[in-house]
């Protein structure tokens, strides 16, 4: 039995969660972090990055196409469609520093999530490419030779494949050799990586079909540089010169 865009996607997505989560356990007893020693404190922080996430994630995507997000308010059935990774990602952050801070919770805990989410997004983001036109993920038309035909006949940039290529490089190229003398903090490696991915993906959707422009950016760029901003003096203190 062949499974369809749909069911491909779905499972590529299970995979991502089950891998992405066994990987946090392995990463939080690697890096002994001890805020998530506790049951109780670490229940604690990955309730408020799913709930975060799970908000972020449906705001942005509102954000990215408002008038299909909203066609037929006030009913609910294209409300609940789509989410944005973006979004998840911001939106876990404020969910996690949330919760740390309603629990008394003062250390640093994103440096377990990097390898995590690298590796979770990378198999995301195979089971968008492999669900073709129907994901919604794929660049603008190119006449480039790598360009990929979903299934129309135009080749298009297989943006699912330069997301995936990045997060490798980025995480276990860049990230994973940069000397301690830079990540000096807790949570500089978490810092750096979501940094870095937003203005991956700032630049990234520029070569992706938007259908809302403000101010001549996509909804989901605007939530790129506002990230961006957040982590600006951090980048300059861990980039800054020495």
């Amino acid at each position: 039995m062949s499974l369809g865009p749909a069911q491909l996607h779905t499972l590529f997505e299970a995979a991502a969660y089950f891998v992405g989560f066994r990987w946090f356990l392995h990463e939080r007893r690697r890096l002994n972090v001890d805020s998530l020693a506790d049951g109780e404190a670490r229940y604690t922080v990955i309730a408020g990055a799913v709930l975060g996430a799970a908000v972020g994630a449906k705001l942005a995507y509102w954000s990215y196409d408002p008038a299909y997000a909203f066609a037929d308010f006030p009913g609910w059935r294209h409300l609940l469609e789509g989410k944005s990774i973006i979004g998840a990602l911001l939106g876990g952050l404020i969910g996690v520093e949330t919760v740390k801070h309603m629990a008394g919770i003062r250390t640093s805990t994103g440096d377990a999530f990097v390898h995590p989410l690298a590796v979770g997004m990378t198999i995301g983001r195979a089971g968008c490419f492999l669900s073709g036109l129907n994901d919604h993920t794929y660049g603008n038309p190119t006449p480039l030779p790598w360009g990929v035909d979903f299934g129309d006949g135009v080749p298009r940039h297989p943006t699912q494949l330069y997301e995936i290529a990045f997060l490798l490089a980025w995480v276990f190229v860049v990230i994973d050799r940069l000397p301690p003398s830079r990540l000096q903090q807790p949570g500089d490696r978490f810092r750096v990586f979501l940094a870095g991915y937003l203005a991956y993906r700032l630049l990234i959707e520029f070569i992706r079909p938007t259908p809302f422009h403000l101010l001549g950016l996509g909804g989901l760029q605007w939530w790129c540089i506002a990230g961006l901003a957040y982590y600006a003096r951090d980048m300059i203190r861990i980039f800054g010169r020495r």
